[in-house]
Formats: C-alpha cells, structure tokens, sequence
C-alpha cells in the first residue's frame, strides 16, 4: 500500500501506522528506528585504495611512460626503463595521496551540513536530526524547508512544494488535503510531500510514511549531495592547456626524432631521447598541483568560518566585483529585539503584545533559558510577550488556532484566525509591513496620516516597524477577501544591532575592488539609515530604487542605471527583483556573489556567480547555495575572495615554474643535433631531472601563503586567462635564457676537448639545479626576488633541499652513477654551476622588473 498513501484519509494512515495527532511516543519512535533504519540514503560506497592507485595509471601520459618502458625493456636498456618506472610510481604515488586527502577533506565538510526536522512527539514541538524520523511521525513544515520524508498531508495553509528533482515538473505544486484517485500520476499527488523536495511557499502538517530507502527519491536511488564530483571551468582549461602543449611537444619531438636519424644518430638513441624529452616538457604535475590549490583554498576559507560546497566556488571566489548583500544576518548582527511598543487609539500594550504572541510561528525550545526556535522577528516578539508577562501556552488555549495565511515575500503580511473564549466567534490577527496594513484598517485619513509619519520617523532610526490589526468574523475560515476594515491595534518597532567593524568591512570591500549592493525588503527609509550607518552612501537621502519603481522601468534603463555606481541601495524588493538585478548584472560582465538567509533569497542565489548563505539561514537556502557563511559575518566574505585570489595566483606560479622548465631539454638536444654534437644529456637523466624538478617543487608552490595586499589588488576578470601576456613572455624570456646559455656554453667546453661523460653529468646538474632554484623566483610575480621572504614556505625548502639531495645522490652514488652514466664533479664544476644558476635567477628577475615596469606604466596611463 505505500504507492496509495494518496488515496487513504487522514484517519485510516494513522490507523495503519498507529499513530495519532498528538504523534508517537519516544520510546515508540526508538523502536521503529532500529525496524526501519536511519532516515537517509546510503552514501556513496568509497572507493577502495587499491582501485584509488591503480586510477592514477588512467591517463594518457601514463601510456607515453608505459610505451617507453616497454621500448626500453625491448631495446635492452633497462635502466632507462627503471628510471622510467619509478617515475610512473612517483607520479602515481602523489596522485593517491592527493586523491586520498581531497576525498577525505570532502567528506570532513559534508559532515558539516545537518538537517533537521520539526516534529510532534507525544504532542510536544520540538527539533531532531531528519536520519531520526520514523514513519508515523507527525512533521510540521514552512517556507524554506526541505521535506524531510515522503509525507501524507493533514492541515495545508497555502502549501506549495517545488518537485523539479523528482517529477521534472518546473512549477511548484500546490497543495491539497483531499483523498486523490488510486491511479493519480506521481506529479499529480498534491496530497502528498516527498523527501528531498523544498517548500517555497505556505505551511502544512503531514503524517511520516516511507523514510530512507522507501521514499520515492531513495526508491529511484537520486542520491542528495551537497558536494558534486565534477570537472569545473577552471580545471577543464588547464586540460586543454595541458593537452596544447603535449600537442605541440609531440610536434618538437618528431621534428627532433627526424632530425636525429637525418643527422646518423642511432634508432634506440633517438627513440628513448625523443621520449624522455616528451615526458620532461608535459607538464603531468599540474593537475595535481591544480587539485593540491583547491584543497588547501577549501581548508583555509572553512578556518575563515565559511564552508565551501562546490570547487567551482573556491575558483570563481577571486573573480568577484560585486557583492549584493541583505541587511539582516550580515550588516545587522541577525538578533532582533523589540525596541518600542506604540498602541493604537483605543488599545493597551497588552493587546498588542497578545496579537503579537498569537500571530507568530515561534517556538519556545527551552523557557527557562529563554531559547526559542523561529524567524528572528517572530522569536523577537515572543520574547518580548514573555517579559511582558503573557504565558504562551496559556493564551494559546484561550485563543486556540484554527486557521492561518503564512507570511509571504509578496504579500509582506501574516494572518491568523483564531477561536475566541466563551463561543464568541472568531477573531483574526495580522501583522506586517505597515504600508500594507493600514490598507486593510478602517481609520480617518487624518488618524492614517499621524500614524504613517509615527512609523516613518521611526523607520528613519533604523528601527524595523510591524504593524498589527485584528477583527472579530463568524467565519470558520480566513481568505485574503476577509482582511478588509479591521481594527488597527498598533505597531512594534524591533532593533537589529549592526555588526561591529561593518562600516571597515564595507571600505575593505571598497579597497579591494569589490562593489557592494544593499537590497533589502525593508522600508526606503530604513536601508537610507543603514547605508549612511555602515558608509554604503554619503547622503542625507541617498538614490534608492524599490520594488515598485523596478517594475515600472525596463531592463535597459535598469541596465544603464546599474552601471552608476550611485544606484547601490535597492528597498522592498522581491525575489523577481533580486534575480532580474542578478542577470542584468552579469550581462555586463560582471561576477556577482549574493548573499541571503530565507526561501525568497533562494533564486537569486542560484542564479549568481557565487551563492552564499547564512549558516542560520533556511535548509533550501544553504542547499541551493556553494558557500554557507558560518558566522553570518560580511567580513568573512571579503576574507574569502581574499583566499580564491591567492588560489588563482597559486596555479599561476605553478603553471608558470612548470612550463619554463619543460622546454629547456628539447632546445638543448634540439641545438646539439642540429649542429651534429653529442647528445648533452642521456634520456634516463632527462627523466631523472623531470622527478627531481617536476613533482614536489610544484606542490611546494601550491602551499604559498596569502601576499598582503591582496585585497587591494585589482579583481580578476570573469575571463581572466590562466597563461595572460605577462606570463607567457616570462615562460619566453626564461625557456631561451637559461637553454641558449646552456648550448652555447656546451658548445664551448666540448671545442676545448671536456670530456662528454663529464659535460653530461655538469649539464644533468646544471638543469637540475637551475629548476630548483628557479622556483623561488615564481614565489612572486609582483615582486622582484630580494623585495620578499624567500623561505617562509617551509613546504617548498624541504621539496628543493629533496631535489639537491636527489640530484648529489644520482652524481656520487655508485649504484645511481651506473644507472645514469654519470661521474663525480670536482670543486671547479660547483663554481660554474652556482654561476650559471646565479646569473640565469638574474636574468629572469630582470625580467620580471621589466615587465612590472610596463605594467605600472600602462595603469598610469589608464587613470
């Protein structure tokens, strides 16, 4: 019967599943959790490690190695094929532990994402983990929510329910209580709530019965993740950048291999040289190095409080130019207090709080410590009904519910109905936006006046005003038709507190390129307070644009207006709003980060460049989400973009320190050949110098801490090129440097009768060193090398003290000299060595001085 829960009243599921309206019992609930297991979908099975390994050989640079390996074999020459063989294992080694480590930090994040669930129990509300439900349960949902199981539906107040994820059906549902057709189509249940969907609009009470593997999503095994395994932007660039350059070596090396046999050098010489060269100019570390960067971003921006969901965010992070905030949560510290009580004519204090603590969706979690669960407005009231002296449960029976139209962004109101003591009718409460209640009120122009100038003045200070109203009916229902000359009670003016340091944040968000929007739902005059508060705006009366101008203007002059940078402050807006000022945004090229805590903020957050939420936002909020702000704090935004530009300036250093290293072999061996000289060096010493520069150096990079400045810096583009202009004349300048040095220095020394086993082993540790030292000048791009601290990244100092360990180890190891055909070099060679690697750091930071000095010319130029 769990496919027909739609065709069974209310009374016959809580006869099947023993239930009641008051819920189940604790020790009940216990029960039925060990028959029917925790209330969840299995996770992903982890991939064992030995299958994780043997993945790192999937690639095509593993099958050149492989291929290499085997010709090597087959022409005998088993050192080179060992060589060849530790350098797959190298590769594939770091690869694992890589892998290893972002799977593990993956799950460590998801961990820190729960739902939860409101639920009756033994006819008490309270809060527990969703894994926990059971079917039986009676669960209380709202705006905001995600269903939490696969629900049959018993009170609905304007329920809608969006069910693209399991019906593919874009519109939301709308609900309905009534019993449905046997053969109703799935999309068409509208009695009926399913796990993993969202509501978006009402509120409703429906009975658990399927969790787990029984709901429709865990029957159709669509798996919830907040963390999507996926190729990002970034990552799909530096493949292609990848596969180019193996495009364009593959090219070199052929024209090399041709020009070796032209020239009468051997078949098997060729073969393996031409390999070897292959394999030291592409670039295999990068990806990983790539995946190392994210990794390490992910981990900083989750200590910065900020928990990142999606790769795709921490790339995207450093690209952001305007940052469209909420007043509540991030400017306002998020806790609302109510500030004043001003009664209406003919009204007591004590009334108004009453309408107060009886229009509202509060809970009291715990009384004695005051803790309530709720809106932050709501649970503000109700605290405040509390002091007053009101008891909740007490007034609640007095007054019992019957009815209720929940709040909603568009009508910007609330209304109950409730029964009134001694069979005296009903009576309705509403509160909301002043604006729209006093259009339901019956008062003298001249009373409405007084009042809206009241609320006005307060508004100005900044103060959030709800105004409340009730009217005595015989209806045994509320429709909207029924708020219509009610009775004005008064209106309650609450307070959120600014952040402290908010007004530095905003000029830190300044400083840094970024532009920062306020839209906002409150009054004009109440975000005209805010924005002078917190520096957004300089005037009096600042240009603020509403909802109602918005809708009366196109999208070009809204375009144009959005241009100006006096256009920053948006008032009464609607989610419509927010996400057609998102679009617009970003058909000018513009990378917009949004920032929201409610359902109404959901759309706008899914449609911008970076979606982030508040950590005591709404379930679909964070879902929808790629960043949830832990701390609620603007600032940690600003520190977070701070972090994604490190991230992309990581990858640019190791893109940079790994492509200048890959073509210096083939210019090297190219010029030898061309000019019928010995080969200068071996393809086992290639590989060697490719494990000794390519790996751990590159990784190293990866680890460099955040520059200062950071923030002050221009923001990057939304098609900021990974290899830009200045990179790849440095990549130039560098690659002919150090390998036309090179040539023409072997050129000489093997005139002046050097012996080729000794200029062999002088060249081996000529390029070695030269890449390992090399690296510290990639540590900054803005800053010539003695303007910055060479070794506070102790990750890279290891990785280049390995690399000369390595490199000593290959030249006066006997076991390694045979294996590479290298010889000892005596005191004279070290004196070269450090002279070629000291004047070739010497021409590329020249070069670099250079560059920055056209680049500082050109800005000047520019402003």
């Amino acid at each position: 019967m769990e496919n027909l829960w739609h065709h069974l009243s209310g009374d016959q599921i809580e006869k099947r599943l023993q239930t009641s309206k008051n819920g189940i019992t604790e020790k009940e609930a216990q029960k039925r959790l060990k028959k029917y297991g925790p209330n969840q979908l299995p996770a992903k099975k982890k991939l064992p490690a030995f299958k994780l390994f043997i993945n790192q050989f999937k690639s095509p640079l593993v099958y050149i190695l492989l291929g290499a390996s085997i010709i090597s074999c087959l022409l005998k020459e088993l050192n080179d094929a060992l060589i060849i063989a530790l350098a797959l294992l190298i590769n594939a080694l770091v690869g694992f532990i890589q892998e290893s480590k972002a799977e593990k930090t993956f799950l460590r994040l998801k961990s820190l994402v729960h739902h939860s669930a409101k639920v009756i129990r033994q006819g008490k509300t309270k809060i527990i983990p969703s894994s926990q439900l059971v079917p039986g349960d009676i669960i209380i949902l709202g705006a905001g929510d995600l269903v939490p199981a696969d629900a049959r539906l018993q009170k609905n107040y304007d329920l809608q329910s969006q069910e693209a994820a399991l019906t593919g059906e874009s519109e939301a549902s709308r609900k309905k209580n009534e019993i449905l057709p046997a053969n109703t189509n799935l999309a068409d249940r509208e009695n009926m709530v399913y796990f993993g969907t969202n509501i978006t609009q009402g509120k409703g009470q429906a009975i658990v019965v399927s969790t787990g593997l029984e709901t429709k999503l865990g029957q159709i095994a669509q798996l919830i993740k907040e963390t999507k395994e996926r190729s990002t932007p970034l990552q799909k660039k530096i493949t292609s950048l990848a596969q180019t350059i193996t495009f364009i070596l593959g090219g070199l090396c052929l024209l090399l291999f041709s020009l070796g046999l032209i020239r009468g050098y051997s078949l098997t010489e060729m073969i393996l040289t031409s390999v070897a060269v292959a394999v030291a100019g592409i670039p295999e570390g990068l990806a990983i190095a790539v995946t190392v960067c994210l990794a390490i971003g992910m981990q900083s921006v989750l200590r910065k409080k900020a928990l990142v969901k999606k790769l795709v965010a921490a790339e995207t992070l450093g690209s952001v130019d305007i940052i469209a905030v909420d007043k509540t949560g991030t400017i306002t510290k998020g806790i609302m207090s109510v500030d004043q009580i001003h009664p209406g004519t003919q009204k007591n204090a004590k009334d108004l709080m009453r309408v107060g603590l009886l229009c509202n969706n509060a809970i009291i979690k715990n009384l004695e410590k005051k803790e309530m669960q709720g809106d932050t407005t709501e649970t503000a009231l109700l605290k405040a009904a509390l002091e007053f002296g009101l008891k909740k449960e007490k007034i609640e029976k007095i007054y019992p519910r019957l009815d209720e139209i929940p709040f909603d962004s568009q009508n910007m109101y609330m209304a109950t109905l409730h029964a009134q003591p001694e069979n005296k009718g009903q009576i309705i409460l509403v509160k909301g936006a002043p604006e729209k209640i006093l259009e339901f009120c019956n008062l003298e122009k001249k009373k409405e006046k007084e009042i809206r100038k009241e609320f006005e003045q307060l508004t100005k200070k900044g103060l959030r005003v709800l105004a409340f109203a009730q009217q005595k009916t015989r209806a045994k229902e509320i429709k909207k038709e029924l708020l219509a000359d009610l009775d004005f009670v008064g209106f309650i003016a609450l307070k959120d507190p600014l952040r402290p340091a908010i007004k530095e944040t905003i000029k830190n968000c300044q400083a840094a390129g970024i532009r920062p929007l306020l839209i906002t739902g409150d009054h004009k005059l109440t975000a005209a307070n805010i924005a002078q508060e917190i520096g957004l705006s300089k005037n009096f009366h600042p240009k603020i644009l509403d909802g109602e101008e918005l809708d009366q203007i196109s999208d070009q002059k809204l375009a144009k207006l959005l241009k100006s940078e006096a256009n920053n402050i948006f008032a009464r807006v609607e989610p419509r709003h927010k996400i057609r000022i998102v679009k617009i945004l970003q058909s000018q090229d513009h990378v917009i980060a949004m920032t929201g805590d409610g359902i109404n903020d959901a759309p706008a957050i899914k449609a911008a460049d970076i979606g982030i939420a508040l950590g005591s936002g709404s379930e679909v909020t964070k879902e929808t989400a790629d960043i949830i702000l832990l701390d609620d704090n603007l600032q940690t935004i600003i520190e977070t973009v701070k972090t994604g530009r490190n991230i992309f300036s990581n990858i640019q250093r190791v893109i940079l320190y790994l492509l200048s290293g890959g073509f210096s072999e083939f210019i090297l061996i190219g010029g030898a050949i061309f000019l019928g000289l010995p080969l200068p060096v071996l393809a086992a010493q290639i590989l060697w110098i490719n494990i000794v520069e390519d790996t751990l150096p590159a990784m190293a990079l990866s680890y460099e801490k955040e520059k200062k400045g950071a923030l002050e810096k221009k923001n990057l583009k939304k098609k900021s090129k990974i290899l830009d202009k200045k990179m790849k004349l440095l990549i130039t300048l560098i690659a002919l440097s150090t390998d036309f040095i090179l040539l023409a220095l072997f050129i000489h020394l093997y005139k002046i009768n050097w012996g080729i086993e000794h200029l062999r082993t002088l060249f081996f540790a000529a390029l070695a060193l030269d890449g390992l030292f090399f690296v510290f000048s990639c540590k900054d791009l803005k800053k010539p090398i003695w303007r910055y601290k060479l070794f506070d990244n102790l990750l890279l100092n290891l990785s280049v003290v390995i690399g000369i360990l390595l490199v000593l180890g290959a030249i006066y190891t006997p076991f390694l000299q045979n294996i590479l055909s290298l010889h000892p070099l005596n005191f004279w060679d070290w004196i070269i060595l450090i002279a070629i690697v000291l004047f070739n750091v010497l021409v590329i930071e020249l070069g670099k001085i250079i560059l920055l000095n056209k680049e500082s010319l050109q800005i000047k130029k520019t402003k």
